[in-house]
C-alpha cells in the first residue's frame, strides 16, 4: 500500500513498485480538515492528483480521513508546545503517529503486507536488525524526520526513492507521463501551507503583547506573544532606529513565558545564541536500544544543519550531548537527531541547553 500524497515523490514510489512486479494499491490520507478559520485546505486538489496517478498506473485507489487522529496525535501537541514557548516539529510526530502508525494499521486492515512512501531515506537489514540510512540524495534526505521509527515500522516499510536523486525522480515521472511530474513540491507545515504562520497560529493562540528586552533588561520594543517567535529569528521584530543601538539587526535570544518577556540582542553571532551542551527528553532508538551508555557521533539540531560532532551520554530521563563546537540557536521543542556515518541512530526532543537563556545554566 503506497501512501499517495498527490505529489511527484509518492507517485514515483508507486510507479517503481509497479514496474518491479509488486501488487500495488494506493491510499490517500487526508490529515487536515478545512475548519473555516485557517483558509483553504489543499486536500481536494491533492486527492484528485492521487486519483489521477492511480488511474494512470491502473492501481486500486483508497482514501481515508485521519483528521481526527491527526488533531489528537499531532496538532494538539503542536499547540501545547507553542503555548509553552517551545518550537515543535510536527513532521516528526506526524510520521510516528500517522504515517507509520495509523496509515500502517489501515493498510494492514486492507490486506497489505507492507507500506511504501515517497520519503528520501533507505532501509537495510544488518545482523538481524533493520537500519535507517541516509538517502542517496543528501539534499533531500529525510531521516531527520524519520528518526522516531523503530524496528516494527521499518520491517513493514519500503522507501523506493532512497537510492535516487530528485532529478531522477522528476525524469521518471515525466517519462511515465504521470500527471504529477511537474507539480511543485509542497513546502512548510502541511496544515499551514503557504499561509502566514503567525496569522495561522493566532487563530488558536490569541495575541498576548508584552515587552521586548535586551538581556541587560532594557526595553526596546513590544512583541505580540512570545509563542509567535523562535530562537534566532530576525524578521518580524519591528525594532529599528533606536538611539544608541547601532545598525546591527536584532535577533530573538530567549523567552520568559511566565513573565511574557521576549529577549532580543543585536548581531547574528552574539553570545546569547550559542550553546555547547544540550539536554533532551526520552529518546527513540531505531535499533530499540542505544549503541552505548556513552558514545561519540554526529548530530543535527535542525533539519538543514550539517553534521556536528558531539559526545552523547544516555541518562535515565533523556540524553545529554556535548558538542565539539558551540551551536547556534539550538531550540527546545526541535529534535536532536544522532548519526553514525550513513546510519541514523535515533533522536529526542530538545528540552534545554546551556545557552544563557537555555535553562541549563553554566556547566
Amino acid at each position: 500500500m503506497v501512501g499517495l500524497s498527490g505529489g511527484v515523490d509518492s507517485s514515483v514510489a508507486a510507479l517503481l513498485l509497479k514496474q518491479a512486479g509488486q501488487a500495488v494499491e494506493g491510499l490517500f490520507m487526508q490529515n487536515w480538515e478545512d475548519d473555516g478559520r485557517t483558509g483553504p485546505c489543499r486536500a481536494d486538489a491533492d486527492r484528485k492528483d492521487a486519483v489521477a496517478v492511480c488511474g494512470r498506473l491502473a492501481l486500486p485507489f483508497h482514501a481515508r480521513n485521519f483528521a481526527a487522529e491527526y488533531w489528537d496525535g499531532v496538532f494538539a501537541h503542536f499547540l501545547a508546545e507553542y503555548r509553552a514557548g517551545r518550537t515543535p516539529n510536527p513532521d516528526v510526530l506526524c510520521n510516528r503517529e500517522i504515517k507509520f502508525k495509523t496509515f500502517l494499521e489501515e493498510a494492514r486492515a486492507l490486506g497489505a503486507e507492507k507500506i511504501a512512501t515517497g520519503h528520501y531515506a533507505r532501509i537495510d537489514r544488518h545482523e538481524g536488525a533493520y537500519r535507517l540510512l541516509r538517502a542517496a540524495d543528501a539534499a533531500k534526505d529525510q531521516t531527520y524526520f524519520l528518526h522516531a521509527l523503530g524496528q516494527t515500522q521499518l520491517a513493514a516499510t519500503l522507501f523506493p526513492l532512497g537510492g535516487l536523486l530528485k532529478t531522477q525522480v522528476r525524469a521518471l515521472a515525466r517519462e511515465a507521463a504521470l500527471p504529477t511530474h511537474a507539480k511543485k513540491d509542497s513546502t512548510g507545515i502541511c496544515f499551514i501551507g503557504e499561509r502566514d504562520f503567525r496569522a495561522f497560529l493566532a487563530q488558536y493562540l490569541p495575541a498576548r503583547p508584552g515587552p521586548m528586552r535586551t538581556p541587560e533588561g532594557r526595553e526596546v520594543g513590544e512583541h505580540q506573544g512570545v509563542m509567535y517567535y523562535t530562537l534566532g529569528q530576525r524578521h518580524g521584530l519591528g525594532i529599528g532606529g533606536r538611539a544608541g543601538t547601532g545598525g546591527e539587526p536584532w535577533y530573538v535570544v530567549g523567552k520568559d513565558v511566565a513573565a511574557n518577556v521576549l529577549y532580543v540582542a543585536q548581531g547574528g553571532e552574539n553570545r546569547w545564541l550559542y550553546a555547547r551542551r544540550v539536554r533532551t527528553e526520552t529518546p527513540s532508538w531505531v535499533a530499540g536500544r542505544p549503541p552505548a551508555a556513552h558514545f561519540r557521533c554526529t548530530a543535527k539540531t535542525r533539519y538543514r544543519q550539517s553534521d556536528q560532532p558531539c559526545t552523547v551520554t544516555v541518562r535515565e530521563d533523556g540524553l545529554e550531548a556535548w558538542f565539539d563546537q558551540p551551536q547556534r540557536a539550538v531550540t527546545p521543542g526541535q529534535s536532536l537527531v544522532l548519526y553514525d556515518g550513513e546510519l541514523c541512530l535515533g533522536g529526542a526532543v530538545i528540552a534545554a541547553t546551556d545557552a544563557p537563556f537555555g535553562g541549563l545554566g553554566a556547566a
